[in-house]
């Protein structure tokens, strides 16, 4: 547990944590298991951010810092991994070159406008939730909802695209039994979390995070089609995608 906690916390977080020594399956299983809690802690951070800007009347200038915090507490390193993402599979190249080009430090046009428009829906979504009474409610959801679509990404079967790097450390760590469990649990908490903020409805936390898990399956399963399996980029991209349309469907619902 304690090497799977440090695990999840060096790789989803900013918080200089030391990691375990040596990472096997074991502590990679925990990590992957563990990463909607984290994800619901960024969320709260997101959160009190937000709300103490928003006490000033500003509240655009909260949904910005609220984005910003995200990316802070994360090194950006999923958005790194959209844009990486986004790159290799729009290269429409053999899956050895789309995964060179995903490793390549340069970023294409595409990946660019990709991350632009992201950062943009995540920010007017934000603002449209503080605006509706939504905004807590949102970054607990976006933040756990989207790590669950990490969990789900790991689980057995679905294989890494290369022998090396962070998607071959996690990739098929999670048995399917305990995804379930943890899905369910993220579905619970969000169904919670509908009540903490004023217009929301129990039902809209476990439908913005099912939105958000089709919306990464979709995209999991392009990536798997075309570059044999996950990568870290991959999973990456993933956050950030469940981040946007679970904000999305708050802010619309």
């Amino acid at each position: 547990m304690g090497d799977g906690l440090r695990l999840a916390l060096t790789t989803l977080t900013v918080l200089p944590v030391r990691g375990p020594v040596e990472v096997d399956r074991r502590s990679a299983r925990t990590a992957m298991l563990l990463a909607p809690l984290v994800g619901l802690a960024l969320g709260a951070v997101a959160a009190g951010v937000a709300k103490g800007v928003q006490l000033a009347g500003a509240d655009l200038l909260a949904a910005v810092l609220a984005v910003a915090a995200l990316a802070v507490l994360t090194r950006g390193l999923h958005l790194d991994g959209l844009v990486d993402t986004v790159d290799g599979l729009a290269s429409y190249r053999p899956r050895a070159q789309a995964l060179e080009i995903m490793r390549s430090p340069e970023a294409g046009p595409l990946g660019v406008a990709a991350l632009v428009l992201v950062l943009l829906a995540q920010v007017a979504a934000v603002h449209a939730c503080l605006d509706a009474g939504r905004g807590t409610a949102a970054l607990l959801l976006a933040g756990a909802g989207a790590r669950l679509a990490v969990t789900v990404a790991c689980t057995t079967g679905i294989p890494a695209a290369s022998p090396s790097g962070l998607g071959a450390a996690v990739a098929g760590t999670v048995p399917r039994a305990a995804t379930v469990t943890v899905g369910t649990a993220v579905l619970v908490v969000g169904a919670a979390l509908g009540l903490v903020d004023e217009g929301a409805h129990p039902a809209l936390g476990p439908l913005a995070v099912l939105g958000g898990l089709a919306a990464a399956a979709v995209l999991l399963r392009h990536a798997v089609r075309r570059l044999g399996g996950v990568t870290g980029d991959v999973l990456g991209a993933l956050v950030e995608t469940t981040t946007t349309v679970v904000l999305v469907v708050v802010a619309t619902a």
